[in-house]
């Protein structure tokens, strides 16, 4: 098959700045041509990368790009203008996956000839699906983002293709094995976008909580992931504010540590951690974040909010916990749940080892196996 995967308009790939679906796409990219299809990958154009390369069957092509705003308005006109300029690039093909919103909604009138449409629902749908009648395939990370396509607009019920955010499992099962150090505080850690919708007050109302009881082990709190609003961030006036609010009663329990894009070097921040906290309040955004699922490949126990989307991966008191970020005690369960952690490390471990158990059913081989079999299907007479 000739497959082309055009991502959105503000980051690279490689993801040198960043960004989980550019790593995702990325991979499979790679794992799509070394199975003998002819793959274009189209991305932003950026320093230091060619215009154009090609390594063996895949090729990358990278035209100008636009930065990201605070304003969804403004990004989604930025989407339409990006969504222009790759159709004229497209090629003839066979499948276009388009990890953008507009895209999708017009390319298969104004270009067929560059093949059947597959759009990514990485987050939960705002309506868009609507407009979506056309398309052939809908990549739906989670079966919350299925369920809410479907109520979109359910003619389109049967191009659904339930796909979740793949992880590099082995790489960061190898990576818990040499990241924690012995003796060492018991390492709570968030890995993402530092942003509001991300719910890290709520995280560090609970540190400070924890902080009243004396008689836990060692332990502090890792903030890692990107500031800036081009990649993703709050801005830095948002982390500062986090560290004017939360810094004097946490002292040298809370550290921000910035973006790592390398995947190696990820991977040993993930194995660092005994216990993932993803307190997500983007109740109509999150799709199903790669950031868990590589958290629990690498050992971690994951503690998250109880949106919708997690219900395809966690299994309460079993392979992780939930708490329901919308309620007044939120802070008080969510404290609670991470002093049962700090308290008990036979339970950090079973359900660590359960975490990783479930996470190893997200690798990309497997994963990119059942792509491309959904994909023959679409293609095939």
């Amino acid at each position: 098959m000739k497959i082309t995967i055009v991502m959105g308009f503000f980051l690279p790939v490689p993801a040198l700045a960043g960004g989980a679906t550019e790593k995702i796409w990325h991979r499979l990219g790679e794992l799509m041509a070394d199975a003998g299809h002819e793959v274009l990958i189209i991305s932003r154009r950026w320093p230091k990368l060619a215009n154009q390369e090609s390594h063996g069957n895949l090729t990358h092509l990278r035209i100008p790009g636009m930065n990201h705003t605070r304003f969804l308005v403004s990004n989604l006109l930025l989407d339409l203008l990006w969504g222009f300029k790759v159709m004229r690039a497209l090629p003839a093909g066979d499948i276009v996956i388009c990890n953008t919103v507009t895209l999708p909604i017009f390319l298969r009138w104004l270009k067929p000839s560059s093949g059947h449409v597959a759009a990514v629902l990485g987050r939960m749908p705002k309506g868009q699906i609507r407009a979506y009648s056309n398309v052939d395939l809908l990549l739906a990370t989670s079966t919350a983002v299925a369920d809410e396509a479907r109520r979109e607009n359910p003619k389109i019920s049967s191009r659904i293709f339930k796909f979740p955010n793949p992880a590099d499992w082995h790489l960061h099962a190898n990576a818990s094995t040499q990241g924690a150090v012995p003796g060492g505080p018991v390492v709570i850690g968030y890995i993402g976008r530092i942003h509001p919708e991300k719910g890290l007050e709520q995280l560090l109302a609970a540190a400070i909580n924890l902080t009243r009881h004396q008689d836990l082990p060692a332990w502090e709190v890792r903030l890692i992931g990107p500031v800036a609003v081009g990649q993703g961030g709050g801005g830095e006036e948002y982390r500062d504010s986090l560290e004017q609010e939360y810094s004097s009663a946490l002292g040298a329990r809370l550290r921000f540590v910035p973006p790592v894009f390398d995947n190696g070097a990820l991977a040993q921040l993930y194995g660092e951690l005994d216990v993932f906290c993803y307190p997500s309040l983007a109740a109509k955004g999150e799709g199903l974040s790669i950031a868990p699922i590589e958290a629990m490949s690498a050992g971690a126990v994951p503690v998250v909010s109880k949106l919708d989307c997690y219900r395809d991966l966690i299994i309460p008191e079993e392979n992780g916990f939930q708490f329901d970020q919308t309620k007044p005690d939120a802070v008080e369960v969510l404290t609670e749940i991470l002093q049962r952690l700090l308290e008990n490390p036979d339970l950090r471990q079973r359900c660590a080892e359960q975490a990783q158990n479930t996470a190893r059913r997200f690798d990309y081989s497997e994963t990119a196996c059942q792509l491309l079999t959904e994909f023959d299907k679409r293609v095939s007479p």
